[in-house]
């Protein structure tokens, strides 16, 4: 066995304790060569992920850029890199996803609605309100209305009908005509039964029909939804009933 030299043997010695320890900066040069995102760029192999992305939308009917991210221009310097890195650090929403958080947002304003028209009918009639009945009531049209609004609802990033399978043209004016004779019936006869029954009648009635009319509405196009007001107005007028 070779012998050590007494310098090899002082740094062997000072190397167990913490206080000898050569303190050295890390390597910050960057990568020698190519990395995987400059190879799989070479091969354009991110061009075939998105020509298949697109592929797979149109055979489920949806925009062939949904789930595509789109690329951008290189910036001019580093700053604007940083700052545009900063700005696209949160994950995409996958459409399932937003299907939901839309349907929970949307249908708690609509609940909200549905307690909020269900206070006034009652004071109209100066009945003492139940809170809990109310509050009841409310929740109960939030659980009829999350599974119509998740099926029906246009999302922007999945916008088909799930119980449908047919072109995005034909499901968008099956979606109108639906939400159209939906605004028509609620809206006619809501001005029926309030002009002809009971306040009974009324306070059960009055506010899941202002709620799935203002749905419709609000769902319609602007020629849909005219159209549909237009009739409701009409049928006020031809039986002479008030508002």
């Amino acid at each position: 066995m070779r012998k050590k030299t007494p310098k090899q043997k002082q740094e062997a010695a000072s190397a167990t304790d913490a206080t000898g320890i050569r303190l050295q900066q890390p390597d910050r040069s960057g990568p020698k060569g190519k990395t995987l995102l400059q190879f799989a760029d070479d091969r354009s192999l991110f061009d075939r992920a998105d020509e298949r992305q697109r592929q797979l939308n149109r055979e489920r009917g949806l925009p062939e850029d949904t789930g595509i991210i789109k690329k951008k221009a290189k910036p001019e310097d580093d700053s604007d890199s940083e700052s545009d890195d900063e700005d696209d650090d949160g994950p995409a929403v996958s459409p399932r996803a937003e299907r939901i958080l839309d349907t929970l947002l949307w249908c708690i304003s609509l609940a909200t609605l549905h307690f909020t028209l269900d206070v006034l009918v009652q004071n109209q009639y100066a009945v003492s309100l139940e809170w809990p009945v109310v509050i009841w009531r409310a929740l109960l049209a939030l659980g009829v209305f999350v599974p119509l609004f998740y099926n029906l609802h246009r999302h922007p990033l999945d916008p088909r009908l799930l119980f449908l399978r047919s072109p995005p043209v034909i499901q968008d004016r099956v979606r109108q005509a639906l939400f159209f004779a939906t605004s028509t019936l609620a809206g006619c006869y809501l001005i029926h039964i309030t002009n002809n029954y009971g306040y009974i009648a009324v306070m059960e009635q009055a506010p899941p029909l202002g709620c799935l009319w203002v749905w419709s509405v609000i769902e319609m196009d602007l020629a849909w939804a005219v159209s549909s007001l237009a009739i409701a107005g009409a049928f006020m007028k031809l039986k002479g009933y008030g508002i």
